[in-house]
């Protein structure tokens, strides 16, 4: 008697971590490009501020500037580049003609999510950590406050990997996503006190800051390190944590609509 063949089904749920491992796979295999390339750029920015500006600018009373700007710059290239990694990986589906293999299983918006999400903060803290250990040939920092450390890293690179999603699915070439990454990114991380403290300016300036979540993000994980802030911890984190549900809450929404996916 002959049995029929059995059919071997996948595993339900085996998905998300495909995708996940795609993602995090996309910048691993070109790490001479998407993280040590913005390590030798923070390198740059500090032996030239730190050369410049070392003798000529005082911050938190005695800290030493090279010390204050290194938080900075592992923020900003933390940032920068968790924003970097869905918002390309999508722009480059969408041109390439391969997004289909992404909405053709059965993916829920949440897991598609949850993918790009977790591989774009992946992204951002390998870039920090990296330009923390290239960083202690220059200074040792210490670290009071791990736990603020750690929490405003994680919220920070989530928020810019949210918004680099929400760009992804935006952008419709290249040219596009240049636009958002220059007119909005590359300012509110500029203009965020990652060279200075916001006390150094005049008032106007000051309020301005105060409108700017990247403000509060660099602040909270610079307080994690010196347990010393331009504004209170327990303020910034309230601020970052209501940014990042509402960012993650429209991403979550475009998503389960398919924005610009299955048009």
């Amino acid at each position: 008697m002959i049995r029929p063949a059995t059919q071997i089904r996948p595993a339900m749920g085996s998905g998300f971590p495909t995708l996940l491992h795609k993602e995090f796979m996309r910048f691993w295999k070109v790490g001479l490009q998407t993280i040590a390339a913005p390590v030798v750029t923070a390198l740059l920015y500090l032996l030239i501020f730190s050369h410049v500006l070392e003798d000529r600018v005082q911050v938190y009373g005695s800290l030493p500037y090279t010390a204050f700007l290194i938080p900075g710059l592992m923020m900003m290239s933390m940032l920068q580049n968790s924003f970097a990694n869905p918002s390309s990986s999508l722009i480059q589906s969408r041109i390439t003609g391969n997004l289909i293999f992404v909405l053709l299983p059965p993916f829920s918006h949440r897991q598609i999510f949850l993918a790009y999400l977790l591989a774009a903060v992946a992204r951002g803290l390998i870039v920090g950590a990296c330009i923390w250990l290239v960083a202690l040939f220059f200074v040792v920092l210490p670290v009071k406050a791990p736990l603020w450390l750690l929490v405003f890293a994680v919220l920070s690179c989530w928020i810019l990997g949210t918004l680099g999603l929400i760009a992804g699915l935006w952008s419709e070439k290249f040219d596009q996503l240049a636009a958002f990454q220059n007119f909005l990114i590359m300012p509110a991380t500029f203009l965020s006190g990652v060279f200075y403290s916001i006390h150094s300016l005049p008032p106007f300036w000051q309020a301005v800051s105060g409108w700017n979540p990247v403000f509060y993000m660099i602040d909270g994980f610079r307080y994690g390190f010196f347990a010393v802030s331009d504004v209170s911890p327990w303020h910034g984190l309230a601020i970052v944590l209501a940014v990042a549900i509402a960012l993650s809450l429209f991403a979550l929404r475009l998503l389960a609509r398919g924005y610009k996916l299955r048009s």
